[in-house]
């Protein structure tokens, strides 16, 4: 998630992270990768703060994804159809606490196999930041408190344990809440999850016995070993180079990863090796993309138009060999 607070503001974070992200970049190429047949599926409406930050995806093909400025979460049917499923009330003094960023956002989501949505929201107060919870035709409810000093961000279910994670982006920090709710334990708090500036930790994903990050700051994506008693391990970089990286998602190809670069407006394809390729641009109608997820071999990049203020979006795409 990278979000605009000023120009100026914005100018500067998106200097320094492309800076570090230059600074360190592993090679890569600006040709045409694997990813085919781009389209925009929806189109949101930036009048009414629909921002798509992050986005899970249901078998029957619909997409729930978290509407930031709207403070929203939303369903959007496979016929591109969005409908409204909860607005979170607003913090008594608007959020202009809320860390980095001055407003209220709602930001990481999951869905569990019973169909109930979890997600993050950001406030800058101490009543309303933390992990909701939204059951199938239900109301949403927090279900467990995160430091109103932080900014929660990027989160993991992993269902085996019914355990969420989630990254703050401010803090550094790794949480763990039980899926049941409750209150949040440290997991990790490695230096490489920090920001240097503005964001650190972001995206979040379960995969292969660890968890895996992505740092905005520093352009860099993480692997953080879950050992045996569950603690975690220490953190290792997997690939650098990557400016502005916020969510992204894996392949199905081992460890191959596609990340969203939100302050550059390009979506990456990275090899295990730490390699990657641009494989979408703005000229495929990106606009900010700040998460990405797969249905087989079709991609789903959420735009969220921070930075362009034009046209938040959903793009499909084909995976190809």
């Amino acid at each position: 998630m990278f979000t605009k607070l000023s120009k100026a503001a914005v100018s500067a974070a998106v200097l320094a992270s492309a800076a570090v992200g230059m600074a360190t970049a592993a090679p890569a190429s600006a040709v045409p990768g694997p990813l085919k047949c781009a389209r925009t599926a929806v189109h949101f409406d930036l009048a009414k703060g629909q921002t798509p930050e992050n986005i899970t995806l249901a078998p029957d093909g619909t997409a729930y994804v978290t509407l930031a400025k709207g403070r929203q979460i939303a369903a959007v049917s496979r016929g591109g159809s969005v409908r409204i499923l909860a607005t979170l009330p607003e913090p008594a003094d608007g959020g202009v606490h809320t860390p980095a960023l001055g407003f209220p956002l709602t930001t990481g989501i999951v869905r569990a196999h019973d169909g109930t949505l979890y997600f993050l929201y950001a406030t800058g107060t101490a009543d309303l930041t933390g992990v909701w919870r939204l059951r199938p035709g239900g109301r949403p409810q927090r279900i467990a408190a995160l430091p109103a000093t932080g900014l929660p961000n990027g989160l993991a279910l992993e269902a085996r344990t019914r355990t969420l994670y989630i990254t703050d982006s401010v803090l550094g920090t790794v949480w763990r809440v039980p899926a049941s709710g409750g209150t949040a334990t440290t997991w990790s708090t490695d230096p490489a999850l920090a920001p240097t500036g503005f964001l650190g930790a972001n995206g979040l994903k379960i995969h292969n016995g660890a968890l895996w990050a992505t740092n905005l700051d520093k352009g860099t994506v993480l692997r953080i070993p879950i050992l045996s008693d569950g603690r975690a391990g220490t953190a290792r970089v997997t690939a650098t180079g990557l400016p502005g990286i916020d969510d992204f998602a894996f392949t199905g190809h081992g460890d191959q990863i596609i990340a969203a670069l939100n302050t550059v407006n390009q979506v990456a394809l990275i090899q295990p090796d730490g390699l990657h390729t641009t494989v979408l641009t703005a000229a495929d109608g990106l606009q900010g993309p700040t998460s990405i997820a797969l249905r087989g071999d079709t991609v789903h990049v959420m735009s969220a138009a921070y930075l362009t203020a034009k046209d938040p979006n959903l793009i499909l795409a084909h995976l190809g060999g």
